[in-house]
């Protein structure tokens, strides 16, 4: 009996630890999300972000944003980024990863082992590379650069998450296809890709959000204010510490969600085993 009931308390406390962490945890990610819906609607401008549902709504804030700014053109800056980042780093990333899981060559692990190293080094850290590279090939205010370091700095650790996922495809349908004369292409595109298509799907998203998210790197690289992408033109709308424009930062960063969530709603049932699967075999 005794231990029956120790056994009982024991589930209790780690049900109530466990509900009590994912409300804390809800209520740090759903603060701030409400907070900038709610200044996204709001009549007229405001000076700081505060969580208040007593002041009128209105939806001109997002006709403000492309009648007075350059939002419309930021956000087409983006969505080219994006869209190529994706491709082509997906692109190249799935290639690698089934060459690394199912051929052996010269320099393989040392290859593998210089990823590790190379993704141990923020991009952050490599600014005045960067930087010093666009000016030699006169790259700079230039898109396909930013582009290139986007892609460039995906390769390494989602190559190693891809060659993971391969790994978990059994070699054994490789063989069974060679002996029904199957060449090494028609391995790869008509046998192998379609079972990894879960980790396409999520390193699909995160070279997608990419672009959006990132402010550092695009402010450092471009400076015309027609070439700007979503955040760093957002940025621009609350730099004035005696005019912020809260209002339209708050309702471009809502805008920003809608092609993520778009992509995240067609890709979503490869998600879970995409995510889960890749990190079981290195």
């Amino acid at each position: 009996m005794k231990k029956m009931s120790s056994v009982k308390h024991s589930k209790f406390w780690t049900r109530f630890f466990t509900y009590f962490y994912m409300i804390v945890l809800s209520i740090v990610i759903l603060y701030p999300i409400l907070i900038t819906i709610n200044s996204a609607f709001k009549v007229g401008n405001v000076t700081a972000f505060a969580l208040d549902f007593s002041s009128k709504w209105t939806l001109s804030n997002f006709g403000r944003l492309f009648q007075e700014t350059l939002y419309g053109k930021w956000y087409f800056n983006t969505l080219v980024i994006a869209i190529f980042t994706m491709v082509i780093q997906v692109g190249v990333i799935t290639l690698a990863g089934y060459t690394f899981s199912r051929y052996r060559f010269v320099g393989r692990k040392k290859s593998l082992l210089f990823f590790l190293v190379i993704q141990m080094v923020p991009t952050m850290a490599a600014l005045t590379a960067f930087y010093v590279m666009a000016l030699l090939l006169n790259a700079l205010d230039h898109f396909w650069f930013l582009t290139a370091i986007y892609i460039g700095g995906g390769i390494p650790m989602n190559t190693w998450l891809m060659k993971g996922y391969f790994d978990t495809v059994p070699i054994d349908l490789d063989e069974s296809a060679k002996l029904d004369g199957a060449g090494h292409f028609r391995i790869f595109y008509q046998i192998v890709l379609p079972l990894v298509r879960p980790m396409i799907a999520v390193q699909a998203l995160w070279a997608f959000m990419g672009p959006f998210g990132d402010y550092m790197l695009a402010k450092f690289l471009l400076r015309s204010e027609t070439r700007y992408t979503v955040a760093v033109g957002l940025q621009t709308f609350i730099s004035d510490a005696k005019n912020p424009q809260v209002v339209l930062f708050s309702a471009g960063a809502i805008l920003i969600a809608v092609p993520i969530s778009i992509l995240f709603f067609l890709l979503q049932k490869h998600f879970v085993s995409g995510l889960i699967a890749g990190g079981t075999k290195g």
